[in-house]
């Protein structure tokens, strides 16, 4: 009976036999596979129209370099905020049985979330989408359908950054041919004609320069928050740092580690989980 419910618990917002954590909500897996097929759009935009019909072949050879290396950066960050547990309580654990198994004193106060009937450590919120509490929850975001928490804020960081540089490289490639169709008056300017090149084109400038505002704003809203150790929530409203507020430097290495390489590596985990409270994370 009590392994029939670890099991329950465990699985829930999991999928491939418990392997990865996955949000089923429809408005986040549409703006997921959205963001996907605007990468792969920018992919194909970039590769058939700007560089592999440019006759100089060195500017060829770094650009594509460059942006692939950007692109697949940015769509494993993507992948590991949406498939990654962002720090959720396991739910359920704040039962009479589990509380005394934890050999809490009488006298210590014990927050519980009525919602998913967790035992709610400081600084975690309920998300109503994830259906769990969720640790260090900074928000929602329907673009990589999952929390943005403590365990998975440095993919999310990384994926913001790399969208950001990718679609500034875009805009950069997109500007610059162009300015070459013009100058040789769209002759051998690439293999499409010119009215779907300047098409193919627009949409281009136009989704890189969307995206590199959204992203750039969103990554100094979390550089904000990890800087001064305060989430999106806890700023949004205006809560009162009850917790020991780490220093700057402790606090951006809680998400990202000791500075390395794998700061930029979306393939290596952030942060380390706290042996003292072994019972806000799943067994």
């Amino acid at each position: 009976m009590h392994s029939e419910y670890e099991y329950n618990v465990d699985m829930h917002n999991k999928c491939c036999g418990g392997r990865f954590w996955c949000i089923r909500d429809i408005c986040g897996i549409i703006c997921a596979i959205l963001t996907w097929m605007l990468i792969l759009y920018a992919e194909f935009v970039v590769m058939t129209v700007i560089l592999l019909p440019n006759p100089y072949t060195v500017y060829s050879v770094i650009n594509i370099i460059v942006f692939q290396i950007l692109a697949f950066l940015a769509f494993a960050s993507h992948l590991r905020t949406m498939f990654a547990d962002p720090g959720a309580v396991p739910k359920g654990n704040a039962t009479k049985e589990m509380i005394q198994q934890m050999g809490f004193r009488k006298e210590t106060v014990i927050f519980k979330c009525p919602k998913c009937c967790s035992i709610k450590p400081e600084r975690a919120h309920h998300c109503s989408v994830c259906q769990r509490c969720i640790r260090k929850m900074d928000h929602h975001c329907p673009w990589v359908n999952n929390c943005v928490g403590e365990n998975n804020q440095k993919y999310f960081v990384l994926f913001t950054f790399y969208i950001a540089n990718l679609s500034i490289h875009s805009l950069f490639l997109a500007v610059n041919q162009f300015m070459a169709c013009i100058r040789h008056e769209w002759k051998e300017c690439t293999s499409y004609s010119p009215p779907a090149t300047v098409i193919l084109l627009l949409f281009l400038c136009f989704e890189a320069l969307l995206f590199a505002v959204f992203t750039a704003v969103m990554l100094g809203s979390q550089v904000q928050a990890i800087w001064t150790d305060e989430t999106g929530i806890e700023q949004l409203k205006k809560e009162e740092a009850r917790w020991a507020k780490k220093s700057r430097w402790k606090s951006i290495q809680a998400v990202f580690g000791r500075f390395s390489v794998h700061w930029f590596s979306p393939f290596t985990k952030p942060t380390m989980k706290s042996k003292s409270e072994y019972y806000l994370y799943p067994v």
